[in-house]
């Protein structure tokens, strides 16, 4: 329903919004979690009798297993992001690195995934993504290289398979803990440890991607440390969009690869044996810039947006307010916010078909450790809705479900028990909750990534004001534009902003 980019926080916290997601029944879906100027121009006419990927693909086991990944992982993820300026883009990039690839034979099925999470994936057969996100943080095309070779590596090594076996082994090894401590916390410890364990590629062979990818992007002719420079840019990334940045990060984007600065390190010497760095490669930045000029930033139409402390969806014609301090998080199955204290909200939505009593919804067993003497039928803003009060474990949680025609919304708020920001909390998410007007609806546009060029008088200060989207306008445009501390800005180059 709703969708934003990778999530860190305070141990707390996701302590909190872990309960919150099984209160509501929610799967989370885990997932290999990876990172990452051509001169070539074509001259060559299309073919009369052209090889299509499923044709190249058929009869390929390993095309066979990416098939069946693939509807899981395009629709955690928004959907494809279909821009034809950006997929010939990255259609290119690609191209130039198939070339030059381990297996030159092997054909690449590429997606662009409609989300604003930084991420790249890879599946057996050549089944390769690369979100919408990743393309607007990246400053040019040999840093997107630099994420494609990596995660092509993952496939021409046939790292999917390894894994696979992997998974299957732990299969049969969670089926022993599952039946001899079915009962016990342990046991289910130890199979959430398993699959985290599995979500990811190992990291010897995200070490020997790296290899591999630095490699191919110099034998393409791209600049071979645009790898450590774009690894840097998603560590910056990971820090800025953190509730506490000098808190445990592990179980952020970057957590099922080796540490950032040793992967920094490893990729320089790599790429040290095409030469000093700026003297081997091109990074193509001009038409990359070219190329993703209006990419869609950030939420889309279709899963509402972020605006400061609001929450506005026009399709559903809603609207609602998080306290000051907290960090809203618009993902795929819900949307999340965080703030001081170890509080966290969740709200989602759900069809109600049966269009029962709102207080009878509430005790239908959907929430875990409900005391049910707290249930009461309310009004929000005219609106019928009921609330009601839960606990479990260390948390004290806040119920409240809002009918508009055949949706029932929810908004789900926990904090440490006996902790006193609970009811100014839910009190605060009731009473913004609102229908929207139609000239609210209609006002509301998606923020997109504009490339302008940088006129005389122009200063980092005075280009940042024009960003929109974030209360951190300088420390976002640094970050989208990989400026470094005490950087300058000449007339005539090109840099990114957001707005409308």
């Amino acid at each position: 329903m709703w969708a934003l980019g990778p999530f860190a926080s305070t141990r707390g916290v996701r302590g909190a919004l872990n309960l919150l997601a099984a209160v509501s029944l929610t799967a989370l879906l885990s997932s290999c979690q990876s990172l990452f100027e051509q001169a070539y121009v074509a001259d060559v006419s299309p073919s009369n009798t052209p090889q299509i990927v499923e044709e190249v693909q058929k009869g390929d086991p390993r095309a066979q297993m990416g098939a069946r990944e693939h509807p899981r992982i395009v629709a955690s993820y928004g959907g494809e992001y279909h821009d034809e300026k950006t997929e010939k883009l990255v259609a290119r990039i690609a191209g130039a690195l198939t070339a030059v690839s381990e297996n030159p034979n092997q054909s690449y099925r590429i997606t662009i995934l409609n989300s604003p999470a930084i991420n790249a994936f890879a599946l057996p057969g050549g089944y390769l993504y690369v979100t919408r996100g990743l393309l607007a943080l990246a400053n040019d095309a040999s840093e997107v290289a630099a994420v494609l070779s990596h995660e092509m590596a993952h496939v021409t090594a046939n790292h999917g398979i390894e894994r696979q076996r992997r998974e299957e082994a732990e299969v049969i090894a969670s089926r022993v803990v599952a039946e001899v401590l079915s009962s016990d916390l342990a046991g289910k410890q130890a199979l959430a440890r398993g699959k985290l364990r599995l979500a990811a590629f190992s990291r010897q062979q995200e070490l020997q991607a790296d290899v591999i990818g630095v490699r191919t992007l110099g034998e393409a002719g791209y600049d071979p440390y645009a790898a450590a420079r774009f690894l840097d840019s998603m560590a910056a990334y990971s820090h800025f969009t953190s509730v506490d940045p000098y808190s445990d990060q592990s179980l952020d984007f970057l957590s099922s690869h080796p540490n950032a600065p040793q992967r920094v390190e490893l990729a320089r010497r790599h790429a040290r044996a095409f030469g000093p760095e700026g003297t081997h490669g091109e990074t193509g930045r001009d038409y990359y810039l070219q190329g993703i000029d209006g990419l869609l930033y950030g939420d889309s139409p279709q899963e509402g947006y972020v605006r400061g402390q609001t929450f506005l969806h026009a399709g559903l014609g809603i609207r609602f307010d998080v306290p000051d301090g907290f960090q809203i998080d618009n993902k795929v199955e819900a949307v999340l916010a965080t703030g001081p204290g170890d509080v966290a909200i969740r709200f989602d939505g759900i069809a109600d078909s049966d269009h029962r009593s709102l207080s009878n919804y509430i005790s239908s067993g959907w929430v875990t450790g409900l005391l049910p003497e707290t249930i009461q039928a309310i009004t929000v803003n005219g609106i019928e809705a009921a609330t009601a009060r839960a606990s479990a474990e260390r948390w004290d949680f806040d119920v409240t479900v809002i009918r508009i025609g055949p949706q029932i919304f929810r908004f789900l708020t926990a904090v440490p028990k006996g902790s006193p920001n609970l009811e100014p909390t839910a009190n605060k998410l009731r009473s913004s909750f609102r229908r929207i007007t139609r000239q609210e609806a209609a006002s509301l546009k998606p923020l997109r990534v504009r490339v302008i060029t940088v006129g005389q008088g122009d200063t980092i200060g005075s280009l940042a004001a024009r960003m929109m989207g974030t209360e951190r306008k300088l420390e976002l445009f640094k970050l989208i534009n990989a400026l470094n501390t005490g950087a300058t800005l000449a007339p005539g180059s090109r840099v990114k902003i957001i707005s409308e």
